[in-house]
């Protein structure tokens, strides 16, 4: 297993076959994940802490009980979970295809139905154009990652080339 490494020193995840070529990419944002993560965390110490501020009676003469306190770290925890939803996209392609899981929903797809990878200048993330003219967002390859997100479709590029896509040239042709 090796990476690639921008000058930014982050890495796109790849591993190498016997030629040297890409064999397999692995990619998930960068800076997306260490922000949902601590606003996360953020959020649930947050709540965590109000919890332990619930006790005692209010001033329209409701109690507070344990439970309060429990659903308050509950409600915490869901909001955390809702944040972390964000950081879930990922890009997995290697010589069978490419797997493409966004926030919500995911896509397995042959080479053979991807036409090109597209990361255009204004865009917040990569796409690829697919070969009956549909697009499919890569949320995994965001512009705010800048050079880590050029390694990552540069290498998606080079797996694109290398097993023909719907160009309709066979590899090595």
């Amino acid at each position: 297993m090796s990476a690639e490494t921008s000058e930014a020193g982050t890495a796109v995840t790849t591993e190498q076959d016997v030629d040297g070529r890409s064999a397999t990419v692995d990619v998930r944002p960068r800076k997306v994940r260490w922000v949902c993560g601590i606003a996360a965390a953020a959020i649930f110490v947050v709540f965590a802490a109000v919890s332990t501020a619930l006790t005692g009676k209010t001033e329209g003469g409701g109690v507070f009980h344990r439970s309060d306190q429990v659903a308050m770290i509950i409600l915490g925890a869901l909001i955390a979970a809702g944040i972390m939803a964000f950081a879930r996209p990922r890009v997995r392609a290697d010589e069978h295809g490419i797997r493409v899981r966004n926030i919500i929903g995911g896509y397995e797809l042959p080479w053979e139905v991807v036409r090109a990878v597209r990361f255009s200048r204004h865009s917040p993330w990569a796409s690829l154009e697919l070969a009956d003219d549909d697009e499919v967002t890569l949320m995994a390859i965001q512009a705010a990652d800048k050079e880590y997100a050029l390694d990552a479709v540069r290498a998606l590029r080079r797996l694109l080339a290398a097993h023909g896509g719907a160009t309709g040239q066979q590899p090595g042709a």
